[in-house]
């Protein structure tokens, strides 16, 4: 029977069964230490900044926006291509959102663009280093500089991704990371402001603090959905649940896809599990898995090296673009190739399973139709698929990807 590979792997830390008994039976699942043992690591492995625990990373970003006193009514300039939710707490928290296009090449912000959107009322702007690849961010910087604009970085897929050989997140006035169960570091959930400034950084901490406490029965339904998540990714229950679904629909009109992700909608009032606190069991994982997060990056970087070999020959496929002063970490990798579409039907039907858009064209969505523009580099990097590189994936798994695709593509040329 053909086993089958999901897109997604979920990366989890040695131990993270007896952390979650040992917090459970110090009563510390929800409030604890780790929490801040869990921030000052954070600070030490970026080295800079102050680190603020937060339920999530888009609510880490809410939070930094409302610490920075932009002026309610002004102007944010955000990438086209990035994940609805972005944007649209930029809403919510006062500001205009303004779409920039990014270059299709590396999927991040074009700076040229990002000055084309600055107007009398820009006060901010934020870079998100999409993918796992850093942005330009000289150029960006400077623009910043010039304009007076304030920095907000999206790290939520790039924690330990550098440019010039710096980290992500350490540009700007303030940085967010994510750590969903599906990101480089995963806490089963919250996210994570790192804020440049001690008085903004103080505005964020009282604002998280604010909120509540979730209840230990929250927190522990939250590691369930998660464990599910890292058991229905595995080959053996992929090959058996999800991956017969797909197959399947790989035959009809039909994109099971869209059952996968929150429902793109106004965030006028905030969803509960947004305005609570980031828990102390999650912490606990966090502290865990950033032990080893170099080495889960190092396996990504093998196998992202291994799919470049294996397709860069290969006419009408691009791979992924590293500019020589980038270092990416890879959060998904992808690629341009001719007929998208039928090259993901292909790949399903021979066991591995591609994606075709990660993030949302927020410029073209009917969400945001007051601030439509055209972003023709957005458009086109919806055309790209992603493969699996994830670090979970061992030799013969990979080999067996690397294969497939360039089996399919090669055969779509003939």
């Amino acid at each position: 029977m053909l086993t089958a590979i999901s897109r997604y792997g979920v990366r989890v830390a040695p131990g993270t069964e007896a952390i979650v008994e040992q917090c459970k039976r110090a009563g510390q699942l929800v409030q604890g230490p780790a929490i801040e043992q869990f921030e000052r690591a954070f600070e030490a492995r970026i080295g800079q900044g102050f680190a603020i625990a937060a339920s999530y990373g888009r609510m880490a970003f809410y939070h930094m926006l409302k610490a920075l006193e932009l002026p309610a009514g002004s102007e944010i300039v955000v990438p086209a291509l990035t994940f609805w939710v972005i944007p649209e707490l930029a809403r919510a928290a006062g500001l205009r959102p303004v779409f920039a296009d990014i270059n299709p090449d590396t999927f991040t912000l074009d700076p040229a663009s990002l000055e084309q959107a600055i107007g009398p009322r820009t006060v901010a702007v934020v870079p998100t280093h999409l993918y796992g690849l850093p942005c330009d961010m000289d150029p960006i910087m400077d623009i910043a500089r010039r304009h007076r604009l304030a920095v907000v970085e999206d790290c939520a897929h790039a924690l330990g991704a550098r440019y010039r050989g710096r980290h992500v997140g350490t540009f700007g006035d303030g940085a967010l990371f994510s750590f969903q169960t599906l990101k480089p570091l995963n806490a089963y959930g919250g996210g994570l402001a790192l804020v440049r400034d001690a008085a903004v950084a103080k505005r964020v901490r009282q604002q998280a603090s604010s909120l509540s406490w979730p209840s230990d029965d929250r927190i522990l339904a939250r590691l369930r959905i998660g464990n599910l998540q890292r058991l229905f990714t595995s080959p053996g229950v992929f090959t058996t649940t999800a991956f017969p679904i797909l197959w399947a629909a790989s035959w009809f009109d039909w994109n099971p896809d869209v059952y996968l992700w929150e429902p793109i909608r106004r965030l006028d009032t905030l969803p509960s599990s947004y305005a609570e606190r980031f828990s102390n069991v999650q912490a606990a994982i966090g502290l865990a898995g950033l032990e080893r997060l170099d080495d889960w990056t190092a396996a990504t970087r093998e196998h992202a090296r291994r799919m470049d070999a294996a397709l860069q020959d290969l006419p009408g496929v691009q791979t992924p673009r590293v500019p020589p002063h980038c270092e990416h970490v890879y959060y998904q990798y992808c690629v341009y190739t001719p007929d998208r579409d039928a090259v993901v039907t292909r790949c399903i039907r021979h066991g591995v399973d591609l994606e075709t858009l990660h993030v949302d064209v927020c410029s073209s969505l009917p969400l945001f139709e007051e601030f439509q523009t055209s972003t023709p580099g957005a458009e086109r990097a919806e055309q790209a698929i992603q493969v699996p590189v994830y670090a979970s994936l061992n030799d013969e798994q990979m080999g067996r990807i690397a294969a497939t695709v360039r089996r399919v593509l090669a055969e779509s040329r003939s």
